[in-house]
C-alpha cells in the first residue's frame, strides 16, 4: 500500500535530498558539536583550548612529509604508491592506446572498487605484495591489493579486456575469490570479509538500475566520467556534483542502513540528542543486531510529518573519501573543480583518533574504551559528528598558523597532509599496532 500523497512524497524526496548533501553533514554534527561545548552529551566532551597544540602537530607532520609543501588531495591514489613503487606509471603503460576519456573511466574503475574495499582491514591482516616482496597493512595493504586483482582482471567478465570492472564481474564475485586475492585465512584474517564482497556484487547490480549513469550493455563504475563531463560547465564541475552523483548511483549498495520510502540512506545514523527523537524515538528501531546483520531499517511514514529525520545525522565517509579519488582523473581532462571544501572531512577512526589522543576529544566514561561499539551505537556517532566539525576548526587554526587561506590549503589536503597520517601517528606512539582508541565492530563498509 502506499501511504504517500504527492505532497508528502516530494517532502520526503527533499529530506532525502538533504541527508545526501555536505550542508546535512555539517549542520547535524554542529548541531551535536554544540551541544558537546555544553557538555550535553552522554559520551564526550570538547576541550577546545588544545586546538593550537593540535594544529601544531599537525603541521609538523604536514612539513615532514611535504617538505616542498606540495600536497596531493586526500585520496586513494596515493596508497597505491606506496613503497615508492611506481605502479600508477605500470597502469599508464597498460593504457597507452586509449584515448584520454577512456583512460579516465579505466582509473575511475578502478579508484571506485578499490575505495569501496578500503573499510578497516584490523590490525593482524598483511598483504604480501609478490611483484616487489614487500609487505603492507591496513589502507595501503588493501589499495596494493585491490591493484593487483584489478590488473589480473578479477573484476572483469571479458577474458579479453581485463583491465576494467563491469556489473558481471561484480556480481559473479565471489568470496572465495576475493579472499584468495587478499591472501585471507585463518592466521591472516581480514575484518568484514563477507560485507565487502556483498558491497561490490551489489555495486554490480546498481549499476543497471542507472544506465544514464553507468551505461546500458554490461554497464561500468566509470562511466560516471561521462555523466558527470555533460554536467561540467565552461570546464568547471562543483565537488559536490560528483558527491551527489555518488550517493546517487551507489545508494542502493549499503547493507544494515535506514530507509526512507524504499531509498537506502547510506552512512546515516540515529542520535536521540537531535530533534525528533522524543516522537519517533530511536529505541523503536531496535540496533542492528536485532534487525539481523545486514538488513536495513525501513524508516516509517506518516503522510505531512518529518520530525523524525531531524534526529539523522549523515556522514557519508565512503562516498567523500571516493568523491576526492575521483576529482584527480577529472582535472586531468582539463577540469576545474570547483567549491573544494564544501565537501567535508572524513570521520573515520584515524582523524576521530587524532581528536581524542591529544586530548581535543575527552571522553566522559572510561568504559568507551573498554568494550568495541557498533557503528550505529550513539558512542561512534558522536564521535564522528564531533571530528567533523572539529576537523575544519583544525584546519582553519592550521591555516590562521601557516597564514594561508582556503585556496592555498583547502581542507582535502589538510587531510593528506595531514590530519589522517598525525592520528596515524599518534596513534602509534600510545598504543601497540597504532589500534584506533575506541575499539569498533565493523562489517566492513563504514570504516
Amino acid at each position: 500500500m502506499n501511504l504517500l500523497t504527492s505532497d508528502s512524497r516530494q517532502s520526503w524526496e527533499e529530506a532525502i535530498a538533504y541527508l545526501r548533501s555536505p550542508r546535512a553533514i555539517r549542520d547535524r554534527c554542529g548541531q551535536l558539536f554544540e551541544l558537546a561545548r555544553q557538555d550535553k552529551l552522554s559520551h564526550f566532551r570538547c576541550d577546545l583550548t588544545q586546538l593550537g597544540r593540535v594544529a601544531k602537530y599537525v603541521i609538523a607532520v604536514m612539513q615532514e612529509q611535504y617538505p616542498d609543501g606540495q600536497i596531493p588531495f586526500h585520496s586513494r591514489w596515493q596508497h597505491f604508491e606506496v613503497g615508492g613503487v611506481p605502479r600508477l606509471a605500470q597502469l599508464e603503460r597498460l593504457l597507452a592506446g586509449l584515448s584520454p576519456v577512456e583512460r579516465a573511466v579505466t582509473r575511475f574503475d578502478l579508484a571506485i572498487v578499490s575505495v569501496l574495499l578500503d573499510a578497516g582491514a584490523g590490525d593482524r591482516w598483511l598483504y604480501c605484495e609478490r611483484e616487489t616482496d614487500s609487505i603492507f597493512q591496513r589502507s595501503e595493504g588493501l589499495a596494493v591489493a585491490s591493484f593487483r586483482m584489478f590488473c589480473q582482471g578479477a573484476f572483469s567478465s571479458h577474458p579479453h579486456q581485463l583491465l576494467q570492472v563491469d556489473a558481471q564481474g561484480l556480481q559473479s564475485l565471489s568470496e572465495a575469490t576475493l579472499a584468495q586475492g587478499f591472501q585471507v585465512n585463518e592466521d591472516n584474517p581480514l575484518v568484514g570479509l563477507a560485507g565487502r564482497v556483498e558491497l561490490l556484487q551489489k555495486l554490480g547490480r546498481s549499476l543497471f538500475a542507472y544506465p544514464q549513469m553507468f551505461g546500458d550493455d554490461n554497464p561500468r563504475p566509470g562511466h560516471l566520467v561521462h555523466y558527470l563531463l555533460q554536467r561540467s560547465h565552461h570546464k568547471q564541475l562543483p565537488a559536490a556534483t560528483v558527491l551527489r552523483a555518488v550517493l546517487e548511483g551507489l545508494g542502493s549498495i549499503w547493507s544494515g542502513r535506514i530507509e526512507i520510502a524504499g531509498v537506502n540512506l547510506g552512512d546515516v545514523w540515529y542520535h536521540s540528542a537531535l530533534a525528533g527523537s522524543r516522537e519517533q524515538g530511536a529505541g523503536s528501531r531496535g540496533t542492528r543486531e536485532q534487525r539481523g546483520r545486514g538488513s536495513n531499517y525501513q524508516l516509517p511514514i506518516t503522510n505531512y510529518q518529518l520530525p523524525i529525520t531531524d534526529s539523522l545525522v549523515p556522514f557519508h565517509k565512503l562516498s567523500q573519501w571516493l568523491t576526492y579519488s575521483l576529482l584527480e582523473p577529472l582535472q586531468e581532462l582539463g577540469l576545474e573543480i570547483t567549491g573544494l571544501d564544501d565537501l567535508t572531512g572524513l570521520p573515520e577512526y584515524r582523524n576521530g583518533g587524532l581528536c581524542l589522543d591529544l586530548g581535543l576529544l575527552q571522553a566522559k566514561h572510561s568504559d568507551i574504551f573498554h568494550h568495541a561499539h557498533s557503528v550505529d551505537s550513539e558512542v561512534v556517532v558522536e564521535w564522528r559528528a564531533l571530528t567533523v566539525i572539529l576537523l575544519d576548526q583544525i584546519a582553519a587554526t592550521i591555516r590562521q598558523q601557516l597564514e594561508m587561506d582556503a585556496t592555498q590549503l583547502p581542507l582535502v589536503k589538510i587531510l593528506q597532509g595531514g590530519t589522517w597520517s598525525a592520528g596515524r601517528r599518534i596513534a602509534a606512539e600510545l598504543r601497540p599496532n597504532g589500534v584506533s582508541p575506541i575499539q569498533l565492530q565493523s562489517d566492513g563498509t563504514v570504516f
